[in-house]
């Protein structure tokens, strides 16, 4: 999703890119790749000399991986997030990369778990690599948080919110995000900088319910998960990634408030609201459902 927004701005600018794929990949996403003008390589953060292969050549790397939503056989948070990442690290500096940039996330209110500690190794790599870098901490997805795949069911009016639902989030775009990390490529202001990155206003997931139930004029049902619930989840895994994921969900129910102003100022970009995205959504599942 973010890596494919990356390349479509990238290669609208007139920037020639090569998009790392794997033998795995769908064919409709190499075909989209393939339309944007993007060169391809096939490799894997798995395998070492694939990611050597794939830097040599280049200026930048931008690296938007992480095996949360897309594991396949052999993908792990210590494999992919953590080993993958810093292999690839080591790759940028041997093929002389002038700028790395490397989507992280922020966990100012996040438990430590698998993911928070992989994303702090790679950036603590990053800065001491010799590289110029820019590190973008984005907080919670819309299109992800705020979409069926994680309890928010706006098609059938019907949520799921970890914590009471009150506490301030700066949801931002993944396109918002992409716009970021394209505008970083050889930008001074962004050179050697960790940039946190939100949307334009935060507010509540309570306040997100009200703005869906407004838009769509149906009322939503709303099941809380209490945080208490979440911490025994958490403590109860024995999965990486059922720890990842409730640990995600205790640092969504803490809240993410941040201040866009000061990265704004170094990089101008038009930022996306819950608004324009429940209007989006809405819309189209009302087309989905007319055709029905």
């Amino acid at each position: 999703m973010l890596g494919s927004e990356i390349c479509r701005q990238l290669t609208n600018q007139q920037k020639p890119v090569r998009a790392l794929i794997r033998k795995t990949s769908a064919p409709e996403k190499i075909e989209t790749l393939k339309q944007m003008g993007c060169s391809l390589t096939e490799g894997d953060f798995k395998d070492n000399a694939s990611l050597v292969n794939a830097c040599r050549g280049c200026d930048v790397v931008i690296s938007t991986v992480s095996s949360t939503l897309s594991r396949q056989e052999g993908d792990s948070i210590q494999t992919v997030d953590h080993d993958g990442n810093l292999d690839l690290i080591a790759a940028a500096k041997e093929a002389g990369i002038k700028q790395f940039i490397f989507i992280s996330f922020r966990d100012q209110n996040a438990t430590d778990n698998p993911l928070t500690e992989a994303k702090r190794s790679a950036e603590q790599a990053i800065k001491y690599s010799g590289m110029a870098y820019t590190i973008l901490q984005a907080s919670f997805f819309m299109e992800v948080w705020l979409s069926p795949a994680l309890g928010f069911n706006y098609p059938e009016h019907g949520v799921q919110i970890p914590g009471d639902g009150n506490q301030l989030i700066s949801y931002v775009s993944y396109k918002d995000v992409a716009t970021f990390a394209s505008a970083s490529v050889d930008n001074p202001a962004a050179q050697n900088q960790t940039l946190e990155i939100g949307g334009p206003e935060p507010v509540s997931p309570a306040q997100v319910v009200k703005e869906f139930e407004n838009i769509s004029g149906h009322s939503f049902a709303i099941q809380y998960i209490p945080v208490v619930a979440l911490e025994q989840q958490m403590k109860e895994a024995t999965d990486p990634l059922q720890k990842v994921f409730a640990g995600l969900m205790i640092f969504y129910a803490n809240g993410d408030l941040m201040n866009m102003r000061p990265v704004l100022e170094k990089i101008p970009v038009q930022l996306h609201s819950v608004r324009d995205y429940a209007n989006a959504v809405l819309q189209k599942a009302a087309v989905t459902s007319l055709g029905s």
